[in-house]
């Protein structure tokens, strides 16, 4: 038996009657080896192999010290190791021995990173048996207060957290790959309709401010009360997925070649009231009539038309009140597993609650909260539009437009978001300044609310690779719904003096600046 393996040998246990752990002790010390005999091997795996990727406990602590001495800028050889180790327990050999024999057994440093891959994926699978077991373990020994979705929900989170853990292909990489990525993305805003990077809201101008809400991006819609944060939200979310069309691929699946599939977390409102607030929007029929059943048959067979229509998009509402960030997580992962994602809508953050971690306040929860969206953007690879309520600084100024300073509870959603827009109706804050009638102010004011009237303002505070501004919308307060302002360039010239006329930038596009940062 040639060394190395007889050396294996005494180290492992004899296999017993039951399954053993996936391991390979000849793989960690030929791993070991090469380190010890050339400290660059461990810059080879150094970026994802930990000690407790190690089967065996001796080859923990080993690869724990050389990490350490290399780490501190020192020479890790079996002789600098042997004064940490005389506490080891070997049997019949010496730890210096053990040492020695390491180093005498080593692999080439080319070899390294295959070595330390193979112990990596060894261990994520001792973990998964545990993950495995755990489940089993819990299932027949559930508390009577533990539901079988929060197990279920537990179990996802552990696999897909292991699914993170379980990649080694992260670090630098040449940036011809990278620049193929953004030419494939140009490639593919030049062939979709309308031109954009991302995904269209529908809304012309909004569209043309943005490219589109753009993949991996963490979007955040504010508002004060009744200024149609949700409307704004359910307009964009229908209008995608009412654009969807997909092509099907080799392996069976659909690829969305425009709109999207859209998930859409109503954590305020039931899936019944945001159903009969898209009914509404889609037939024109104001949802307060649709409740209260004042809708004539004519109504009827428009609201059961539009309905049928809805029906068959791919519209994804899940309704579930106060989940936590882990369990929404795991519900978008199961969405895009099951049925595909493009596109994910959260009504609102503020209902959102985190980990629940000792001593943890609310500041240091919405960060949290703010950090997972982001991250999660990142994984699924789809935009996330989360919506977010205002403080109330905003009702004591004389100027109402939101800005970012004005996002409730945490600096982090302005950190941690790739866009922060902000819904502002000045008719709303007018109707509630009615003066006295026949006077001179409310004249004044008439005029006031004629201008502002169903008009909106969309205010994009901050954008990573666009302008800030506002873009003009349309609203129409009936309905509750958004859309494009008119293009006053294209409409007939009204008659008068140039200057009686009201000034418009083209298509309601307000203001735009470049952004700064």
């Amino acid at each position: 038996m040639a060394p190395a393996v007889a050396f294996a040998a005494r180290l492992d246990t004899p296999e017993p009657e039951y399954r053993v752990l996936p391991h390979n002790i000849e793989a960690e010390q030929a791993l070991l080896g090469a380190i010890l005999v050339n400290n660059d091997a461990f810059y080879r795996v150094s970026d994802f192999l930990l000690p407790d990727h190690f089967f065996e406990p001796i080859h923990q602590r080993v690869f724990e010290l050389t990490a350490s001495l290399i780490r501190a800028g020192k020479i890790a050889t079996p002789i600098t190791l042997k004064t940490f180790v005389n506490d080891l327990e070997l049997g019949d050999i010496t730890p210096s021995q053990y040492l020695a024999r390491l180093a005498a057994e080593a692999t080439t440093v080319i070899n390294a990173g295959d070595y330390g891959r193979t112990i990596y994926d060894l261990a994520i699978r001792r973990q998964l048996i545990g993950v495995g077991e755990n489940l089993v373990n819990i299932a027949y020994d559930a508390p009577v207060e533990m539901a079988p979705r929060e197990q279920i929900e537990d179990a996802e989170r552990r696999l897909y957290e292991l699914a993170e853990k379980g990649r080694y292909e992260g670090g630098f990489q040449k940036f011809d790959g990278a620049l193929r990525l953004a030419i494939d993305m140009a490639v593919s805003a030049y062939q979709r309709d309308g031109g954009l990077s991302g995904i269209s809201t529908g809304l012309r101008d909004v569209d043309r401010s943005m490219g589109g809400l753009q993949r991996s991006d963490l979007l955040v819609l504010a508002g004060r009360p009744a200024m149609g944060k949700t409307s704004l939200a359910t307009n964009i979310a229908f209008n995608i997925a009412k654009a969807w069309r997909g092509e099907r691929q080799e392996d069976g699946s659909f690829k969305s070649v425009d709109g999207g599939v859209v998930g859409f977390f109503s954590l305020e409102m039931s899936s019944d009231q945001l159903a009969t607030r898209i009914v509404a929007e889609q037939s024109g029929i104001s949802s307060y009539k649709i409740r209260q059943g004042r809708i004539t048959e004519a109504d009827f067979a428009r609201i059961t038309d539009v309905a049928a229509q809805i029906e068959k998009l791919p519209l994804y509402i899940d309704q579930t009140g106060g989940i936590s960030i882990a369990q929404l997580m795991a519900r978008a992962r199961r969405l895009k597993r099951q049925k595909g994602l493009d596109v994910l809508f959260i009504d609102y953050l503020q209902l959102l609650a985190g980990s629940g971690k000792a001593g943890q306040n609310r500041v240091q929860e919405l960060t949290e909260i703010t950090t997972s969206l982001k991250a999660l953007a990142k994984e699924l690879n789809v935009p996330i539009v989360a919506l977010s309520q205002l403080s109330r600084k905003v009702e004591e100024r004389d100027d109402k437009r939101p800005q970012l300073a004005d996002l409730r509870e945490s600096g982090s959603i302005e950190q941690d978001a790739d866009v922060v827009m902000f819904v502002y109706r000045e008719e709303y804050y007018l109707k509630g300044k009615e003066p006295r009638s026949g006077t001179e102010e409310h004249n004044k004011w008439q005029i006031e609310m004629e201008a502002a009237h169903g008009l909106a303002e969309l205010i994009i505070g901050k954008q990573r690779h666009g302008p800030t501004g506002t873009v003009g919308l349309q609203f129409d307060a009936e309905v509750t719904r958004f859309s494009n302002r008119a293009d006053e360039s294209r409409l007939p010239e009204c008659a008068g003096s140039e200057k009686d006329k009201r000034s418009f930038e083209p298509s309601g596009i307000v203001s735009l600046q470049p952004n700064s940062s």
